[in-house]
């Protein structure tokens, strides 16, 4: 994977962070992320798989369930997958600039968080964005500009234009039309 100079990755995570707390505090989240949180947590859980790079994926039954593999994480990647799953019309249109496009065959920047909604609504959830500063901080900065207003066409063509150079290859994301 791409290595990036990580002063300016956690300062803009750390920044878009509290940001996004605030703007995620009206949908309900909350400090305390654990699955044991809820009686049902291992039930909505039901299913942990690897893919062929590594990557954890876990099934839950739809986008407001969150992966148990986040209950052990840091609050800011929390918020960074809780931003990813209330985006997901946007972050299909935004490449990721990490280089996994490349070695893990992602499409866009929501690749990184989720791997497939499925027709029944249930989610394919990926840990990549775990370990990923600029996943995580292309996901908030998208969620931030959205809150913004700033339409799809402006918040992709300033991403392109922040991580064109210095960062790897971006996936093979196509451009919105609108």
């Amino acid at each position: 994977m791409y290595k990036f100079p990580m002063a300016k990755s956690a300062k803009t995570i750390i920044i878009a962070g509290a940001l996004c707390s605030s703007i995620l505090a009206g949908c309900g989240s909350s400090s305390s992320h654990s699955p044991a949180n809820s009686a049902t947590a291992s039930e909505a859980h039901d299913h942990l798989s690897h893919t062929a790079n590594g990557d954890l994926q876990e099934t839950t039954a739809s986008l407001s369930e969150l992966p148990s593999f986040l209950s052990s994480q840091p609050n800011q990647i929390y918020l960074a997958y809780k931003a990813a799953s209330t985006i997901t019309d946007t972050l299909g249109w935004i490449p990721c600039y990490c280089g996994c496009g490349d070695s893990a065959g992602h499409k866009s920047n929501l690749n990184c968080f989720i791997a497939e909604i499925k027709e029944d609504g249930s989610v394919v959830w990926d840990d990549h964005g775990t370990r990923c500063g600029v996943c995580m901080e292309i996901a908030l900065k998208v969620t931030l500009m959205k809150q913004e207003g700033k339409s799809l066409k402006e918040i992709r063509t300033t991403i392109d234009a922040e991580y064109k150079t210095g960062y790897a290859k971006p996936t093979p994301t196509p451009m919105p039309s609108v």
